[in-house]
């Protein structure tokens, strides 16, 4: 049964089916895969280099074929996807630039004679698990320190964005990436679990709901397998009375509309000081009006549609719950009628923890306000969630700014700023945002072996 399917979520139309593969196919691609980091890992760190130099160039020369492939997939309005191409290429570039320093050995102070030192080595085989609202970034942050390291992967995308998961692999292995270092593998989720299950796999990173977290880290955890879970997001955004409004209204509108508020960073909660709450909220709500869902081929587009109409329609259902149960309307938005999938923008007030929404990660261009009187008070509404992954603090305020970020249950706390992806800058949460880290030094070493060399011999 073909359960890979390209729906164009602004016309609602299907436009390519992909079937899942057989078990053994799996078996085969896993075979495919360790036998290829056999040769990979030993490869000459210039040639990994090089080779990762010619993935960031590649996207850059295929990135309007790339950016129009996750438009029509996913919806995602096209300057905007042309950014995610770029990004992704910068990440890719970012390791190429810094393998040699993130290799390099670390020598230890010791007791005795002789020398100690840490080498940084691959562990093998690996399995990525990766979501649709970032097909080709989300894909580069696990890749590309994985592939500069000497890990081979293969990687299980998302089934409503198969063209891209595959056009993916053909970029790599264009641009030199040897056969069997990067495979895409229509699989289920069944096969998953078989992979991870696998001896020859040694470790998996999944991106996306706390829900599919739980299952991987289960069965990765019985098979004593390394795992690393970026899972969802409710992230807060604290605007203090001496915060620069404007600049906070067009940050959290810009950062709550983002790939049209389908982003585990984009800011959900947003949390006023009552004394420029009525102020703070008028202009937010202004500025969201200006993001209009239109069609996500034109570059002028803001805000293109949801992932899918199913997608629209149970973010419809959750609003409508959370305003019959006492939440009030302060930009009435909602999803737009036929097989399209958009979504005007939505804010709500008045919501507490009574409402099921006042815990729910809002996956589209809905955001909340709630108002503070003291610093206490803001931080107890901040980490008042089952999610820490990210937080905006607005305040002119440096020690205060710093004694709110100490008391943040976040793994990324952003001042006078909201979240923004850099490949030098590690990524990840604590909660229910899951554990381990992405880009930088950390996401490099997550699935690395710290390996100890100690020499009794006292060197000359």
């Amino acid at each position: 049964m073909a359960v890979y399917s390209t729906i164009n979520p602004a016309t609602g139309r299907t436009l390519a089916t992909f079937d899942e593969i057989s078990d053994s196919a799996l078996q085969s691609i896993i075979a495919s895969s360790e036998e290829a980091y056999h040769s990979w890992r030993t490869r000459e760190t210039t040639d990994r280099k090089t080779i990762l130099a010619r993935i960031a160039q590649q996207h850059r020369d295929s990135s309007e074929e790339l950016a129009n492939l996750i438009t029509m997939e996913m919806g995602k309005p096209v300057a905007q996807a042309r950014g995610e191409v770029e990004l992704s290429a910068q990440i890719y570039q970012y390791y190429a630039d810094n393998l040699d320093e993130l290799l390099a050995e670390e020598h230890l102070e010791i007791s005795g004679s002789g020398t100690a030192v840490v080498r940084t080595e691959p562990i093998g085989p690996l399995i990525g698990v990766m979501p649709w609202n970032f097909p080709y970034y989300q894909v580069a942050r696990f890749a590309a320190p994985n592939i500069a390291l000497g890990n081979s992967i293969i990687v299980k995308h998302a089934r409503n964005c198969p063209q891209a998961a595959q056009k993916i692999e053909e970029t790599l292995t264009s641009a030199g990436l040897p056969k069997g270092v990067y495979i895409n593998a229509f699989i289920s989720s069944t096969q998953v679990a078989d992979a991870i299950a696998d001896p020859r796999i040694q470790g998996v990173s999944l991106t996306g709901s706390e829900q599919a977290g739980a299952a991987v880290a289960e069965v990765a955890g019985r098979n004593l397998k390394k795992c690393v879970l970026e899972l969802g997001g409710s992230d807060p955004l604290l605007v203090f009375d001496d915060a620069d409004l404007e600049e906070a209204a067009q940050a959290a509108a810009a950062n709550r509309l983002f790939n049209a508020g389908q982003a585990c960073t984009a800011t959900k909660r947003i949390i006023v000081h009552t004394a420029v709450y009525d102020d703070f909220v008028s202009m937010l709500a202004e500025r969201m009006t200006a993001f209009e869902p239109s069609d996500p081929t034109m570059t002028e587009t803001n805000l293109g549609p949801l992932s899918s109409q199913q997608a629209a329609a149970e973010l419809d259902e959750i609003i409508g719950q959370a305003v019959s149960a006492g939440a009030s309307v302060v930009l009435e938005g909602g999803a737009a009628e036929g097989n399209e999938a958009f979504y005007s923008p939505t804010l709500l007030a008045d919501v507490d923890p009574t409402m099921d929404v006042y815990n729910t990660e809002l996956f589209g261009p809905v955001g909340v306000v709630h108002q503070f009187e003291t610093e206490e008070q803001a931080i107890d509404l901040a980490n008042d969630s089952p999610y820490g992954l990210a937080a905006s603090i607005f305040t002119e305020d440096m020690s205060r700014a710093s004694r709110v970020t100490g008391a943040l249950e976040t793994g990324m706390v952003w001042i006078n700023s909201t979240s923004k992806s850099s490949p030098e800058l590690p990524f990840g949460g604590v909660k229910r945002s899951g554990y381990g880290r992405e880009l930088s030094h950390y996401g490099f070493n997550e699935f690395a072996n710290k390996k100890l060399v100690r020499n009794t011999r006292v060197q000359d």
